[in-house]
């Protein structure tokens, strides 16, 4: 009695409602319903198979959600869900390659989960059931990570050069360099011809 009511809402002197709230978690649920396919599309590429991006992607979003307030206000709320969902990419293909590096000095045989070929197989299947899509996606995967990560955010997802760049916390130049540098590598992959 007397003490504040900390689960209320506070209401303006007028008598009106405050729907902030609503507001921010409808534009929260348009950011996801737009943003979420594309991007575990686009990251399956950069990480080698569908669940560790839908995992990052998943985990990028939880974390909007819980800063939703914060991050709503940006200009771009989506390029920072991408950017948290590449770098938590980044740091799981990290903890892996330290796992396996680790596993090795211990005289194991056997990497995670047969990283070596799992991811791969798994990215080369889903990207199409004919042989050209099946080319493009080794070719793919066989890219440096970050002119993969340029590469399907911008062919995949369809993002400009500077959402890109945001996503990926690199310049536009750098974006730019590693698109060019990517389109290179595939055209000699994809037809030897092209070197």
């Amino acid at each position: 009695m007397g003490g504040a009511d900390h689960g209320a809402a506070a209401r303006p002197a007028d008598g009106s409602v405050d729907i902030s709230f609503t507001v921010s978690a409808v534009d929260y649920e348009s950011v996801f319903r737009l943003h979420y396919q594309p991007m575990v599309r686009s990251l399956a590429v950069v990480a080698g198979n569908r669940e560790d991006a839908a995992d990052a992607v998943q985990e990028a979003f939880t974390k909007a959600y819980v800063r939703w307030k914060k991050i709503s206000t940006y200009d771009d709320p989506a390029s920072w869900i991408r950017r948290v969902a590449i770098n938590k990419l980044r740091d799981g293909h990290r903890s892996r390659k330290h796992g396996d590096a680790l596993a090795q000095r211990i005289g194991s045989r056997e990497s995670r989960d047969g990283a070596a070929e799992g991811p791969e197989t798994e990215v080369v299947e889903a990207a199409s059931k004919d042989e050209a899509g099946r080319r493009l996606a080794r070719a793919l995967q066989s890219l440096p990570r970050q002119q993969r990560a340029a590469l399907s955010l911008f062919y995949l997802e369809q993002l400009s050069v500077a959402e890109v760049a945001r996503s990926m916390g690199l310049s536009e130049g750098a974006v730019k360099f590693h698109l060019h540098q990517g389109r290179d590598a595939l055209r000699v992959r994809l037809d030897p011809r092209a070197s």
